[in-house]
Protein backbone atom coordinates (compact mmCIF):
# COMPACT_ATOMS: atom_id res chain seq x y z
CA UNK A 1 0.00 0.00 0.00
CA UNK A 2 2.81 2.40 0.87
CA UNK A 3 4.45 1.66 -2.13
CA UNK A 4 1.43 2.43 -4.42
CA UNK A 5 1.07 5.82 -2.02
CA UNK A 6 4.53 6.48 -2.93
CA UNK A 7 4.02 6.07 -6.72
CA UNK A 8 7.52 5.39 -7.72
CA UNK A 9 9.02 8.63 -5.86
CA UNK A 10 6.40 10.76 -7.27
CA UNK A 11 3.42 10.42 -4.57
CA UNK A 12 4.26 13.71 -3.36
CA UNK A 13 3.74 15.70 -6.79
CA UNK A 14 0.69 13.22 -7.67
CA UNK A 15 -1.36 13.60 -4.46
CA UNK A 16 -0.13 17.58 -3.77
CA UNK A 17 -1.54 18.02 -7.64
CA UNK A 18 -4.91 15.91 -6.83
CA UNK A 19 -5.17 17.96 -3.67
CA UNK A 20 -4.91 21.88 -5.20
CA UNK A 21 -7.47 20.26 -7.64
CA UNK A 22 -9.73 19.26 -4.84
CA UNK A 23 -9.07 22.95 -3.64
CA UNK A 24 -10.00 24.61 -7.01
CA UNK A 25 -13.00 22.75 -7.49
CA UNK A 26 -14.61 23.60 -3.91
CA UNK A 27 -13.83 27.06 -4.35
CA UNK A 28 -15.08 26.84 -8.13
CA UNK A 29 -18.31 25.46 -6.16
CA UNK A 30 -18.85 28.15 -3.58
CA UNK A 31 -18.47 30.68 -6.24
CA UNK A 32 -21.13 29.39 -8.57
CA UNK A 33 -23.39 29.17 -5.49
CA UNK A 34 -22.83 32.96 -4.79
CA UNK A 35 -23.49 33.66 -8.54
CA UNK A 36 -26.70 31.77 -8.50
CA UNK A 37 -27.97 33.37 -5.37
CA UNK A 38 -26.91 37.06 -7.07
CA UNK A 39 -28.25 36.34 -10.12
CA UNK A 40 -31.82 34.98 -8.35
CA UNK A 41 -31.92 38.51 -6.59
CA UNK A 42 -31.40 40.41 -9.52
CA UNK A 43 -33.98 38.93 -11.36
CA UNK A 44 -36.45 38.67 -8.18
CA UNK A 45 -35.49 42.59 -7.52
CA UNK A 46 -36.21 43.26 -11.69
CA UNK A 47 -39.88 41.16 -11.07
CA UNK A 48 -40.58 43.49 -8.16
CA UNK A 49 -39.79 46.73 -9.96
CA UNK A 50 -41.71 45.30 -13.13
CA UNK A 51 -45.08 44.93 -10.94
CA UNK A 52 -44.90 48.05 -9.64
Amino acid sequence: MIEWLEMGGYGYFVWSSYGALAIAVAIELGALRRRTRQARATVRRAIEEEAQ
